[in-house]
């Protein structure tokens, strides 16, 4: 199985190589730091930080460029919305429309924060496999069933992606184009039929986990073995680092005008 979210995961960087559980925490803190941020002052340290961390971690800019494709459309919502109707201060005029001084602030805000703080999680979960995470995720506390939850989540969206692609070419090739409004119809169909098949599927899987004894003592997803990850003074050297440049940020919000 190919996931696409950790296809870099292999590659050897200090990022690759810190332990998964001081990984995952530090880039949790410091994206809680950075998402406390309101001074526009701080904007440029936040992609300088999420730049440097990028560029250690050797992913490459298509991968990043790829992952961001998708949550640009919100950016594209807010940069239509918010400079016309967010603030009192017009800058200037489009027309009779007028572009507002705080609108244009505050999507200046929320684009770099967005932008660093998806960053961040790419390179968390991009420089690990997902496996992994989720095994990480156990062994700092998270309860099992959420664990697999998560894990089996993001394994089967590909699995109906997949899915809808075939079907969506066998429909094309049946004459389907999907144009109009009568298409809608037909897309409703391919929808439920996709749910029913998605529904379908979990239930034989998880029937076939409980055959094997998932869930009971001894069984398979009892929980993480206790030498999953060995950690050395590196990794905790690392978690204090991105711990010290969290405080930083959150101290220079308190304190800068």
């Amino acid at each position: 199985m190919r996931l696409q979210l950790d296809e870099y995961a292999y590659l050897n960087t200090p990022l690759h190589r810190w332990d998964p559980r001081y990984k995952l925490a530090g880039f949790m803190i410091l994206i809680f730091a950075f998402s406390f941020v309101h001074s526009l002052h701080l904007l440029p340290a936040m992609m300088v930080v999420s730049g440097a961390l990028y560029t250690v971690s050797c992913l490459p800019l298509s991968f990043l460029l790829a992952r961001l494709r998708l949550p640009g459309f919100f950016l594209l919502m807010m940069a239509v919305l918010l400079p016309f109707f967010s603030g009192q201060t017009a800058l200037f005029y489009i027309g009779p429309v007028a572009v507002k001084q705080e609108g244009c602030l505050d999507l200046l805000l929320i684009s770099v924060k967005f932008l660093c703080i998806l960053t961040l999680g790419i390179i968390l979960f991009g420089t690990t496999s997902f496996l992994t995470s989720v095994k990480a995720m156990r062994a700092l506390g998270l309860p099992s069933i959420l664990a697999d939850m998560v894990l089996f989540s993001y394994r089967y969206l590909y699995d109906i992606g997949d899915k809808l692609k075939t079907m969506e070419t066998a429909m094309k090739l049946r004459g389907f184009r999907g144009r109009d409004l009568k298409s809608v119809g037909t897309l409703a169909s391919l929808a439920g039929t996709i749910l029913v098949r998605s529904y379908e599927q979990s239930d034989r899987v998880y029937r076939a986990m409980i055959l094997r004894g998932y869930g009971q003592a001894g069984g398979a997803g009892v929980g993480p073995r206790r030498d999953e990850f060995q950690a050395c003074p590196r990794d905790l050297a690392g978690l204090l680092v991105f711990i010290a440049v969290a405080v930083l940020f959150v101290v220079a919000e308190i304190y800068l005008p």
